[in-house]
């Protein structure tokens, strides 16, 4: 595992460390690629986490959510501590089986579902599958279905 101190920084209300870049290259070479996002795994000030690593605006960033630092946002230009490595773990979510039956049930739906990009399914499925209640995770296969059907919004978006 990668070590290094960082000074938290901000950009567009999100906290982020820059990543050295002999770290970024030994994490290039182990996932294989310097493009897109890279699942990585660490500790910040002895915190376990899971992120993934990201290019914004030309520059490679390790963003410092609330879960990896409490309060990250009131800390900009605290010094952290970071350890750092590419995660090869599968981070593969299953949709939940009741949006699979609704799927299933709804041909329409199922094939503006099936026509989404690939991230936009994952963020269907994800949104779903982190429900806690039966009542909530009903309530929110239906209306994902209606916002395949174009009939409603779902996860901030109008129509797909």
């Amino acid at each position: 595992m990668n070590q290094f101190n960082a000074k938290l920084d901000i950009i567009v209300g999100n906290p982020f460390v820059f990543v050295p870049s002999e770290i970024l290259n030994s994490i290039f070479e182990k996932a294989n690629k310097n493009k897109g996002t890279i699942p990585i795994r660490g500790n910040v000030n002895g915190k376990p986490y899971q992120q993934t690593l990201l290019r914004y605006s030309g520059e490679w960033r390790l963003y410092i959510n609330m879960k990896m630092l409490k309060d990250s946002p009131k800390r900009i230009g605290e010094i952290i501590e970071v350890e750092i490595e590419f995660d090869p773990s599968d981070r593969t979510i299953k949709p939940h089986p009741k949006l699979v039956n609704a799927l299933t049930e709804n041909k329409e739906a199922n094939n503006v579902f099936e026509s989404l990009s690939p991230s936009y399914q994952k963020e269907i499925v994800r949104y779903i599958s982190f429900l806690k209640t039966e009542k909530s995770l009903e309530k929110n296969v239906n209306r994902a279905i209606n916002f395949l059907l174009g009939k409603e919004r779902f996860i901030g978006r109008d129509k797909p």
